[in-house]
C-alpha cells in the first residue's frame, strides 16, 4: 500500500463500519455474513469487514434474516438504512439465510431469548461457523 492508498482504506474502513452499523440496526436482520459462493466483504488492512462490500459504484450486503417479516420488507429496511450513507452508489442486498426463534422447552435455558441457526445451521454473524459436526463412526462395542 502507498501513502497515497492509505486515505482511502481508512474511507473505507469507516463506511464499511458505519454500514454494519445501520445494518445491524434494522429489526430484520439477525446478523451480517460472507454469503453462498462468492464471499462478500471488504478487505482492509489487519481486518475483514464480513458481509459488506465497498465497491465503486455499488455497495453488497449480505445478511442472515429474522423469521417472519416478508424478505422483500427487510432488503427494503437494509436498503433504506444504508442508502443515506452511499448515495452515489447502488445497494445490493443478498438475504443468504433466515433464523428461527427459540421455540419449546429448550427456549428456557440459556439461549433464551437468541435466534437459532438459520436453514444453513450456521449462526447468524459468524461466517464459517456451523453446528458442531458429530462422529458418524460405527463403533465396534462387539469386538
Amino acid at each position: 500500500m502507498t501513502g497515497t492508498d492509505a486515505p482511502a482504506a481508512a474511507g473505507a474502513a469507516e463506511l464499511a463500519d458505519l454500514i454494519v452499523a445501520a445494518v445491524t440496526s434494522c429489526p430484520g436482520v439477525a446478523g451480517l455474513t460472507q454469503g453462498p459462493g462468492r464471499p462478500v466483504a471488504t478487505y482492509l488492512p489487519g481486518r475483514t469487514v464480513s458481509g459488506v462490500a465497498v465497491r465503486a459504484g455499488e455497495v453488497e450486503i449480505c445478511v442472515v434474516a429474522r423469521y417472519g417479516p416478508p424478505l422483500p420488507q427487510i432488503a427494503e429496511q437494509v436498503r433504506q438504512a444504508v442508502e443515506p450513507l452511499v448515495p452515489d452508489r447502488v445497494v445490493d442486498v443478498v438475504i443468504a439465510d433466515i433464523t428461527v426463534p427459540n421455540a419449546g422447552p429448550e427456549a428456557e435455558g440459556e439461549s433464551a431469548g437468541r435466534d437459532q441457526p438459520g436453514l444453513s445451521g450456521r449462526p447468524a454473524g459468524v461466517p464459517g461457523a456451523g453446528p458442531d459436526k458429530k462422529d458418524t463412526r460405527e463403533e465396534s462395542a462387539n469386538g
